[in-house]
């Protein structure tokens, strides 16, 4: 079976899990699929236990879902599946429905390389309640393992201070699609350049790369190893020098450097990829100095992330630049984003919107109703707080904000600053208002974003938490439907 083709294909439609179907096939079977609904994606606990995420995967969203549509295959796949009692699990007639039904939504987004916080809308999705609802399953893939991604590249970048930070984990990665779009989310998230080459193909990615310790292997001796690159690629000289003796290897590296110098090209640096990289690093630097190559980068590899590289800086390694590959791309100390996508209203088409909540014995596992906006409040220099409003109901002036986790703890908005709503015009209809910004553009965005963030929200290490509140009306509405779904109850 050729899995790729059967994979990748133009149609997706069945991207999703069986039982967003099956509730499809209820609207449909009771006659509610006439009904419109808003729908909001979320998370609810910051990545990584840091102070913030930085929303990505919108681009791949809007290309999914401005090619979706159920074809022929697909609904004879679905016309396949049986009950338990061996029974077809659908009716042809919901079959054809699904054949003519366009995904006709309103998108209103975060822009990618925005960063965000627990409770606040990444999406808002607004049409049919059948389409919203096959939706649940794929945007959430597309924007949770992405936003996960660009957030922990946005930490070790933060970690590099401004070294340069490649992003080597194709290798690692899951599958070919884990490792293309990690790619992509890692560098709207910070990183300067990938490994990847078809990443580097698809979306416009730096490529950056030199040779693994099998090429040193190749040869009887270090040096000739060396020199027989320097003579391939005389101007992409990164020699890595850990296969036998570290310090031996950077040694040879400045005779072959010398070497390379005398035909009119410049050694670029050496790689280290195990050991004690802060020793070994002020070692090779002497080395390097010594020898007449004060230019020479130190790069380093193996294992890195956040964490690993502040704990380098503290040492004063003199690393200059850093690939990170495993830790990165699988989000190695939290593999999931666990983001959410939770309906908070439904109409009659043109009617009043009957407002949704969900409840929850956990505490921070409920939903907010309403049709929800963000509105960030910032000095010049300075993000202060973010509100979740609902558009019907707008913001009451001089109003108060609510922990979205605990009605008890409530501020004041801040006076006077000016603000920004967050979520902007995507798709009206199924059709696009206007081009998304480009992955360069993302990328701007997030480095932008973050410098507008208190030093405290940046810390890796317990980090100050950012102000994100309910503002009164939707408060308030939330409030009566709890009231009103527990003396229902």
């Amino acid at each position: 079976m050729n899995t790729l083709k059967t994979l990748y294909r133009p149609s997706l439609a069945l991207l999703t899990d069986l039982y967003q179907l099956t509730m499809a096939y209820g609207y449909w079977k009771s006659g509610m699929n006439r009904k419109e609904a808003v729908f909001h994606l979320f998370y609810r606990n910051n990545p990584f236990q840091g102070g913030f995420g930085v929303a990505c995967g919108l681009a791949t969203a809007v290309e999914f879902l401005q090619g979706l549509r159920f074809e022929s295959e697909d609904r004879a796949y679905l016309a396949g599946l049986t009950g338990p009692g061996g029974k077809p699990l659908f009716e042809k007639a919901f079959l054809d429905f699904l054949e003519g039904m366009p995904f006709k939504v309103d998108l209103d987004a975060i822009p990618e390389g925005t960063v965000v916080f627990p409770h606040e809308p990444l999406l808002r999705i607004q049409g049919p309640i059948v389409a919203c609802q096959i939706l649940e399953t794929p945007l959430l893939n597309f924007i949770n393992f992405q936003t996960l991604i660009a957030t922990k590249a946005a930490r070790v970048c933060l970690a590099a201070k401004g070294d340069a930070v490649l992003e080597f984990g194709l290798r690692r990665a899951q599958g070919i699609d884990g490792a293309l779009t990690a790619s992509r989310a890692a560098y709207i998230g910070g990183c300067h350049a990938t490994s990847n080459l078809l990443a580097g193909k698809l979306f416009g990615i730096p490529v950056q790369g030199t040779h693994a310790h099998s090429w040193v292997l190749c040869f009887d001796d270090e040096r000739e190893a060396f020199a027989a690159y320097a003579r391939a690629m005389p101007d992409n000289c990164v020699f890595l020098v850990d296969t036998y003796n570290t310090l031996e290897g950077v040694t040879k590296a400045v005779e072959v450097g010398r070497w390379l110098r005398q035909q009119g090209h410049e050694m670029i640096g050496i790689r280290l990829d195990s050991g004690d990289l802060a020793s070994l690093g002020l070692e090779a630097r002497r080395i390097l100095d010594d020898g007449g190559f004060p230019q020479a980068k130190i790069i380093a590899s193996g294992d890195l992330d956040e964490h690993r590289i502040a704990s380098l800086k503290e040492r004063n390694a003199p690393i200059t630049v850093w690939g990170v590959g495993t830790r990165l791309v699988t989000g190695h100390d939290q593999p999931a984003l666990g983001g959410v996508y939770k309906l908070s209203a439904v109409r009659e088409p043109g009617g009043p919107w009957q407002h949704k909540v969900k409840l929850s014995e956990e505490i921070g596992k409920g939903s907010n109703p309403g049709l929800q906006q963000v509105r960030r409040y910032h000095s010049d220099q300075q993000f202060l707080a973010d509100l979740i409003y609902d558009v019907e109901r707008g913001v009451r002036p001089g109003g108060m904000m609510t922990d979205p986790t605990d009605p008890g703890k409530r501020r004041p908005l801040p006076a006077g600053a000016a603000c920004t709503d967050l979520l902007e015009p995507v798709l009206r209809g199924g059709q696009a208002v206007e081009a998304l910004p480009s992955t360069e553009q993302a990328r701007g965005r997030t480095r932008e974003q973050l410098g507008h963030l208190p030093a405290g929200v940046l810390s890796l290490q317990s980090p100050q938490t950012y102000p994100v509140g309910l503002e009164d009306g939707l408060q308030q509405l939330k409030a009566d439907l709890i009231c009103h779904c527990a003396a229902r109850g």
